[in-house]
This record gives structure tokens, C-alpha cells and sequence, in this order.
């Protein structure tokens, strides 16, 4: 499983140059989103894997914001440095090659580029329910 996932990631990352891509929604700024991968799971009925690359401008960020209730997310900076919230933990920057996950429910409040002057991108990978057309919900205060 693990040898699934690390390929998963490896060929999400290779095939972000030729997926279709589009921004974010719900008030997010300089932030891209481009789902990169999927496939569903052959040993885990119901369930897929989803590759999203999100691409933060300088000074981009994205809103509050959740998952899907079936989504557990695994995500690695592949450029520049995100600070991040989940739930009420701390406020964490997370430079390139570092990981966090997010657990199904989670609220991610803060989800930003860290520099005004250059770029950012993560790689967030969903293991989530198949039919989950939406990944992400923005928070309804």
C-alpha cells in the first residue's frame, strides 16, 4: 500500500504539467487547484486515490476550508513554504519536502504561501470515496 501511494505521488507530481486545471473558488486568491490523478483502489472497494496539485501565487492563500467526510489526505510541499492550521493546532510552515495529513473532518482555517515574492506548491493526496466529485468545502462561519 505504501509502495501504491509513493508511486501514486511520484506519477501525480510528473503528470501536473498536462492535467486541466482550475482556480480555486469560494474567495481563495492566487491559489490553483488541478486535480492531477485518480484512480480507484482495486483492493479497497468504494475507494480512490486523487493527486491535487495546488499551486499558491506569492502571497496566495486559499479560504478555510474541508474535505469530504471519507478524505484522508496526505500532502507534501513540493516548493517554497505553506503555513497551515488543521483544526485549532498550531499555526505550522511547512518548507519544501516536509508532509502533514489531515484526518476525515478536519477543518483546515489556514492554507497560505508564506512569501510575497515567490511561488509555492503542495501535492495533496485523497484517499476518499470514489463518488466524491468535490473535494473541497469552503467554512460556513
Amino acid at each position: 500500500m505504501i509502495r501504491t501511494l509513493h508511486f501514486a505521488v511520484v506519477l501525480a507530481a510528473l503528470l501536473s504539467g498536462t492535467a486541466l486545471a482550475h482556480d480555486s473558488s469560494g474567495g481563495d486568491e492566487g491559489a490553483k487547484v488541478t486535480l492531477v490523478y485518480e484512480h480507484e483502489l482495486p483492493n479497497v472497494p468504494g475507494k480512490s486515490v486523487k493527486g491535487v496539485l495546488v499551486e499558491y501565487a506569492p502571497g496566495g492563500f486559499s479560504e478555510g476550508h474541508t474535505h469530504p467526510v471519507s478524505a484522508f489526505i496526505y500532502a507534501t510541499v513540493l516548493e517554497g513554504a505553506i503555513r497551515s492550521q488543521v483544526n485549532d493546532g498550531p499555526v505550522t510552515v511547512y518548507s519544501a519536502g516536509e508532509s502533514f495529513s489531515e484526518l476525515p473532518g478536519d477543518r483546515h482555517g489556514v492554507s497560505e504561501n508564506t512569501s510575497t515574492t515567490k511561488p509555492a506548491k503542495l501535492l495533496a493526496v485523497f484517499v476518499v470515496d470514489t463518488a466524491e466529485t468535490e473535494l473541497t468545502f469552503p467554512i460556513k462561519e
